[in-house]
């Protein structure tokens, strides 16, 4: 079995953190878990060292610089050129699901994915408890996405992804100098397809986080569509040289 490393961003998560770990231990029991904490304070490190979790690393970066930073931090720690991997991102805030991640782990692997994205707007898919505003923004700012960056996929902006070894890499080589937030999820997603790499999707029901804070504002929002614009400007500097 490849190894499993779970790369969580956090920011301001000391809720969830503890029983987040449960969980996830409770389906993949052997993954590793990264942490990469952007809080001002580092109380989730203290729980992390409190508990005393088998396989869990924790990095804390005392400037917050957003999630797509935080996820290519993680990723950048544990890829190691030549050994094969499953890397798998997902938040903190219970949104993305842990009890999904064995159906998932064995999908990505049956069909032999470089990328598999659990979708928010697949037929089976649900979103609950979402205010009406960000299902609009959500849905507007995926129908420009697929507009403007012409990749066959449902969802460009969901955080919940399993990566292989090989998509890893092209990321670390390729991805992070466009901007920050959920545009780099973007990002990542034409990276990987304009190499050719194959990109599944998968139903998912995402939950709208009860406990702790969101880390959407407006300013992540604009910085957003700026970014996608950049990324159909450049998009041919994606490409692997062979």
């Amino acid at each position: 079995m490849k190894d499993i490393s779970i790369i969580i961003p956090t920011f301001n998560e000391k809720e969830n953190i503890h029983r987040l770990i449960k969980n996830i231990k409770k389906v993949v029991p052997k993954a590793h878990i990264v942490i990469v904490d952007d809080s001002i304070d580092n109380e989730i490190g203290k729980i992390v060292k409190k508990n005393k979790y088998l396989r869990v690393n924790y990095y804390h970066r005392k400037n917050a610089r957003g999630r797509g930073s935080a996820v290519l931090f993680g990723l950048r720690k544990n890829f190691s050129k030549g050994k094969k991997c499953i890397f798998i991102e997902m938040d903190a805030d219970f949104s993305h699901r842990p009890v999904e991640l064995k159906k998932n782990i064995e999908l990505f692997k049956k069909k032999n994915y470089d990328l598999l994205i659990s979708s928010r707007y697949l037929k089976n898919s649900k979103i609950i408890n979402w205010p009406i505003s960000r299902k609009i923004f959500s849905k507007l700012s995926n129908i420009l996405a697929k507009l403007v960056l012409r990749v066959n996929v449902s969802d460009y902006t969901n955080g919940f992804r399993i990566y292989s070894s090989k998509a890893v890499y092209i990321i670390l080589n390729k991805c992070g100098k466009i901007g920050d937030g959920f545009i780099i999820l973007s990002e990542f997603l034409l990276a990987l397809n304009i190499n050719k790499l194959r990109i599944g999707e998968t139903n998912t029901i995402f939950v709208n986080r009860i406990r702790g804070e969101s880390s959407v504002n407006f300013k992540l929002i604009v910085n957003s569509f700026i970014g996608l614009i950049k990324l159909f400007i450049i998009k041919k500097r994606y490409k692997i040289k062979k």
